[in-house]
């Protein structure tokens, strides 16, 4: 929306006061938004460039005619520069900036250094001592790959906390999963050590090497007469040799990123291989937010950036891209910078990283396909939406509340968010539910909606259109919670009642206050649009219901008892036998454990004895 006069930004006062040194400026739009941030070598000439008599660009023309004010930061080089835009990129999302969707760290498999490593999933900061092997490309490609070196290698995958206190193994023991070195008699420390060398080998990539490890332990095991030990090591190398035949993927690369790219139609994509110790750890697609009119090589150097420099993401020596950057040399030093070692560019003109390109873009291609036909049809199901329920202006923002929990414990609501591109994870919330009554659905759902939406805050989105999944209890909480709100504020509410037979096509959809019903058949692209949203909603809630469940499942009660530290606590288990070992116990036995006494052994008693 251009401005009024009385708002015009006044670039001719502002422009006479702009240095010439390197910087970084934000763009404010009149409510105050950031809708654009740059970077410049000499700040006063690029500024100058946005005010000319003509403006080609499509783009730079919507922009200017939205500035209201802007305001530099002076920076030392053009490294600083780069650092600094990208920050202010990711903390602001400006309108008018190609800014990356997917900014979260990747995951990494971590081995710990620990008198008996163990394997387990990280992400995040590398602060612990270990081996990091990744970065892998999903969650799920961890998992995957931890639930492979489980069958291969029976190295521990679980906690220090569960480690330490067991007295015997456990089921993953029984299951030729582990060899039990939280129990002495089970596994010398040596063979353990041992095994762990070969797991790190393998996350190496180096399967060949392993097998001929494993082939000499079975000979010299058999020389030995030890022939149990000897079979262990054959079914070893056999398991590995089925693996190996599945990894058809490897390369003579130590270290790669390779991206393609594709740009139409107003929308980009950019898709990555990633290689790390001579294999292909996985790949995926990027749908960068891009403005309109933002040429290839702005969205990509953008993408770069923003995927290197946020979320603690590994910079690979190598990396593979489709086209030739205009500040590719200065991209390079920054990314160096970052890296702490040299990081090189290449356009894949040779061999392997040719094919390897090729591969990435025509992934690309077909990604950006999928995507366009994927927004047709969210289009299309946002358009019968409209008409379905009829309403005057367009749904821009749609929220569904679920609720989850088993027999009333651990009760926990989401909140999935979606407009006209799909799901707006950034925008998800869960609300751990306390103080109802075990298994109280309308209580919970109160709860959730007071806490999503507060008339006091003025900064909160409303959605247009607001989905409650459940029938007429907890539809009457969302009429109740918006009742006492001005009518241009309420959002339009519609229940999902599932059928008797819960099948999709079966829901009753009712309207809030006047609780009609809403006719609609099971094949309306509207209708399919409600269904995917309440069933991403039942599984954001399902998640978060589990998670909390596990937590409690794990987390001990002396935990919550004050000054049980955890050295007492582990003084107490090993005393008693364990947990149960604990509760059995007398007041006066629970005194004997050192470092407890009879004041603190009453404190004990009494909680675990409530």
């Amino acid at each position: 929306m251009a401005q009024s006069k009385d708002d015009v930004f006044n670039h001719d006062h502002f422009l006479k006061s702009v240095t010439d040194d390197p910087g970084v400026y934000r763009m404010y739009n009149v409510g105050g938004d950031v809708i654009y941030v740059g970077k410049a070598n000499n700040l006063k000439k690029r500024l100058s460039s946005y005010f000319k008599t003509t403006l080609d660009n499509r783009k730079t023309q919507s922009l200017v005619s939205q500035i209201a004010n802007i305001d530099v930061t002076i920076v030392r080089s053009e490294t600083e520069a780069f650092l600094l835009e990208n920050n202010y990129i990711k903390k602001y999302r400006p309108r008018y900036n190609v800014v990356l969707r997917d900014d979260k760290s990747y995951p990494f498999i971590f081995l710990s250094d620990h008198q008996h490593p163990s394997l387990s999933f990280h992400r995040g900061n590398k602060k612990k001592q270990g081996e990091y092997f990744g970065p892998y490309p999903s969650a799920w490609s961890v998992r995957a790959s931890l639930k492979t070196l489980q069958k291969l290698f029976p190295i521990r995958q679980c906690e220090d906390s569960y480690y330490k206190n067991r007295s015997r193994p456990c089921l993953q023991y029984q299951m030729n999963r582990c060899s039990a070195p939280c129990v002495s008699g089970y596994v010398t420390d040596e063979l353990y050590e041992q095994q762990v060398k070969l797991a790190s080998l393998f996350l190496r990539g180096k399967n060949n090497e392993v097998i001929n490890t494993l082939v000499k332990n079975m000979e010299e095991a058999s020389e030995r007469l030890q022939f149990e030990q000897a079979a262990r090591y054959r079914d070893q190398i056999s398991a590995l040799r089925k693996v190996q035949e599945r990894q058809i993927v490897s390369t003579t690369q130590q270290e790669m990123d390779v991206f393609g790219f594709s740009h139409k139609n107003g929308i980009a994509t950019v898709y990555g291989i990633f290689i790390r110790d001579n294999q292909i750890l996985g790949s995926k697609a990027f749908f960068p937010k891009i403005p309109k009119g933002a040429d290839g090589d702005e969205i990509f150097s953008a993408f770069l950036l923003q995927f290197y420099l946020a979320g603690n993401k590994t910079i690979p020596k190598q990396i593979v891209i489709p086209i030739k950057l205009k500040e590719q040399t200065q991209i390079e030093i920054v990314l160096t910078s970052e890296a702490k070692r040299k990081v090189n560019f290449f356009i894949g003109a040779r061999d392997e990283k040719r094919k390897y390109l090729e591969l990435a873009d025509k992934n690309a291609e077909n990604a950006l396909n999928t995507q366009q036909n994927q927004q047709r049809s969210l289009h299309a199901r946002f358009s019968d939406l409209e008409q379905l329920i009829e309403v005057e202006k367009p749904l821009k923002r749609l929220e569904c509340f679920d609720i989850s929990h088993t027999s009333g414990q651990q009760t926990v609501a989401s909140c999935v968010v979606f407009d006209r591109d799909g799901p707006k994870k950034s925008d998800y919330r869960r609300f751990n539910i306390e103080g109802i009554t075990p298994g109280d659905d309308y209580a919970a759902m109160a709860q959730a909606l007071k806490r999503r939406y507060k008339p006091s805050s003025k900064d909160a989105k409303l959605p247009d259109l607001l989905l409650i999944d459940g029938g007429k209890g907890q539809l009457s909480q969302a009429e109740m919670h918006f009742n006492d709100w001005p009518e241009e504020t309420k959002p339009l509410i519609l229940g999902v009642a599932k059928g008797t037979s819960r099948k999709p096509g079966l829901e009753t959809l009712l309207f809030a206050y006047s609780h009609q019903q809403l006719p609609v058949n099971a094949d309306q692209p509207g209708l399919h649009l409600i269904q995917h949203i309440r069933d991403e909603s039942h599984r954001f809630a399902i998640t978060g219901h589990r998670a909390r469940r596990q937590k409690a499942k794990t987390t001990s009660p002396l935990e919550e008892i004050p000054g049980i530290g955890a050295k007492k606590r582990q003084a107490l288990l090993k005393y008693m036998g364990g947990l149960r070992g604990l509760k059995k116990a007398s007041q006066e036995e629970i005194a004997k454990v050192p470092g407890i006494g009879d004041s603190l052994a009453e404190v004990i008693y009494d909680n675990l004895h409530p």
